[in-house]
């Protein structure tokens, strides 16, 4: 199957998830700040859970230069919801993310290695940092977990990007 990237510099597609909690999450499209959406593997992803740990723990810095956050997955509300009962993160969570909008987005798509991974297949890591217009300023894509952007580092650099209205990158 072919992969076709996400087009920084575009918007990002309109979509809605259901929100744990309740509600749904609605990416793409004006927002008025701007987002970091972050999709992860799901439950069953160990590095996806110390990911969003260390996210939960700058959630401030984040939100304090002007971005919602936002994570989604393909996991079903039930193993969603475990993994915030555990874990407790505060930022809004999007679970049942389709196969669609997993293709929509540009990300990597896996099946599970055994049933006891998990039983459906599921977005492989990606983050974007999105600006208030919705065009995607940056993405990042991973084929497996072991790769993802350092938050640190992608903060630094998106105050930057904001401070000296740099444009999307890497267009060709």
């Amino acid at each position: 199957m072919t992969h076709s990237k996400p087009a920084v510099g575009m918007p990002l597609p309109l979509m809605s998830l259901p929100k744990l909690g309740g509600g749904a999450i609605d990416i793409g499209g004006a927002r008025g700040r701007h987002m970091l959406l972050v999709v992860y593997r799901g439950k069953h992803c160990g590095r996806c859970k110390k990911y969003l740990t260390s996210l939960d723990g700058m959630a401030g810095d984040w939100e304090a230069a002007g971005f919602d956050i936002v994570t989604v997955s393909a996991d079903p509300l039930e193993k969603a919801q475990a993994d915030l009962d555990e874990y407790g993160w505060r930022f809004p969570i999007g679970y049942d993310l389709s196969e669609a909008q997993m293709r929509d987005l540009g990300v990597y798509i896996s099946d599970p290695l055994s049933p006891q991974e998990t039983d459906r297949r599921f977005a492989e890591p990606a983050v974007f940092c999105v600006r208030p217009d919705g065009i995607i300023q940056i993405a990042c894509l991973s084929n497996g977990p072991a790769a993802r952007p350092d938050l640190v580092e992608l903060l630094d650099g998106m105050k930057f990007n904001i401070a000296h209205d740099r444009p999307a990158r890497g267009m060709a």
